[in-house]
């Protein structure tokens, strides 16, 4: 018997707020069928291939200690610094730079509420250190 992952959830103080701004960060849509809207106590993106789910559920309380699990993102189209420089101009702030001096490593961000996210190196990037095979 096994599980399959229905969807990542995220606790939020403005379910609404936080799913407007994690759609403009990874390109995911609200489900025509039951659109997200301002007031909504959950509100479900989706992935393009519609293979992921995030729901982000409100709660009375803001965060208050570090995530125990947090997502890691890798650029598509643009380098890790590149996203990096995009994502602090919707809003996101940097927790810590986990970069090493051989170009390795990543950023480590929060969003507007203080969810804490990683942004990696793109696979472009890893295949030309060398970390990725062609």
């Amino acid at each position: 018997m096994t599980l399959a992952l229905s969807h990542t959830t995220i606790n939020a103080l403005d379910a609404h707020a936080q799913s407007v701004w994690w759609a403009d960060l990874i390109g995911y849509a609200e489900d025509p069928d039951d659109p997200n809207l301002p007031g909504h106590e959950e509100c479900m993106l989706l992935s393009p291939d519609g293979s992921h789910r995030i729901l982000f559920i409100e709660v009375p309380d803001a965060k208050q200690v570090r995530n125990r699990v947090h997502l890691d993102l890798r650029p598509t189209d643009a380098t890790r610094d590149e996203e990096h420089e995009r994502v602090l101009a919707l809003g996101a702030t940097d927790v810590e730079d986990q970069r090493t001096a051989d170009g390795r490593g990543w950023w480590v961000m929060a969003d507007p509420e203080g969810n804490e996210f990683c942004i990696l190196r793109s696979d472009e990037e890893r295949r030309a250190a060398g970390d990725l095979p062609d």
